[in-house]
């Protein structure tokens, strides 16, 4: 039984795009394998960062309680947990969750360096800017979550009026801010994604002008779905860059063309 070598130089028939079946089961498992040992070494250094995190992500709560004084809870705008293993989860999870947006780099490329076969050389080329594009749009979505937060959570806790105190719990406000991060996250992918189609002749400028109005539909859509809160500063705060990004998709696309 010939055993396959985790790391290999590609030969020329898979840089040309004339891979095998197997032969891309191979490639996929020696990518996935870089993505879990990226991912587990990034994961040490998530450890050490998640009582930074933890405080940053706790700022926008504490922001509300401070400025609502009549809303503020019994234990202010600290986070309770009603399980002892509440704590060593959340933490788990968080500390995965930095983890990946640290490897995110490293796993972007060898996305890319998976589906290189089938493009052209020149396509290849594109490689680099197409990970820097990626980690880029990703971390500004995530600033942008952060950003719009202390608005949206102005608006959940304050719309079930006066008399009502909020007790939010360690797993569940973690978890929030954590799906409100990756959806703001994956929708700024949508640029990369739309230029991708572009690059890969599924898509084009011409078609893409086409579909404007349905596509502010889909956005809307969109926005509406993948927020966890669906209040109108997210959504709206998530629709407005995904159109820009969409018209300027567009413009690229017919960059590329030329």
């Amino acid at each position: 039984m010939r055993v396959i070598p985790r790391f290999h130089r590609r030969s020329d028939e898979q840089r040309a795009g004339t891979m095998t079946v197997m032969e891309h089961l191979e490639e996929l498992r020696h990518r996935l394998i870089i993505c879990i040992i990226a991912v587990g070494v990034c994961g040490i250094a998530a450890w050490f960062l998640y009582e930074p995190v933890k405080e940053l992500l706790r700022d926008p709560f504490c922001q509300y309680v401070t400025q609502h004084p009549q809303s503020r809870p019994p234990a202010g705008c600290a986070l309770v947990f009603n399980s002892p293993i509440d704590a060593v989860l959340v933490k788990l999870k968080m500390v995965g969750f930095i983890a990946l947006g640290l490897a995110l780099p490293v796993l972007m490329y060898q996305l890319w360096a998976f589906i290189v076969p089938g493009l052209t050389a020149r396509e290849k080329r594109l490689s680099i800017p197409f990970v820097v594009a990626s980690c880029l749009l990703f971390l500004l979505g995530a600033l942008f979550a952060y950003v719009t937060l202390p608005k949206a959570l102005n608006f959940l806790l304050g719309f079930a009026g006066e008399g009502v105190l909020p007790l939010i719990t360690f797993d569940r406000y973690m978890g929030f801010v954590v799906l409100v991060t990756l959806a703001f996250g994956v929708s700024f992918l949508f640029p990369v994604v739309l230029v991708f189609l572009e690059i890969a002749h599924v898509l084009s400028p011409e078609l893409l002008s086409k579909w404007r109005r349905w596509a502010i539909l889909g956005i809307a859509v969109f926005a509406a779905v993948i927020t966890p809160s669906s209040d109108p500063y997210t959504m709206l705060a998530m629709m407005i860059p995904m159109y820009v990004f969409y018209e300027a998709s567009i413009i690229i696309g017919r960059i590329l063309k030329r």
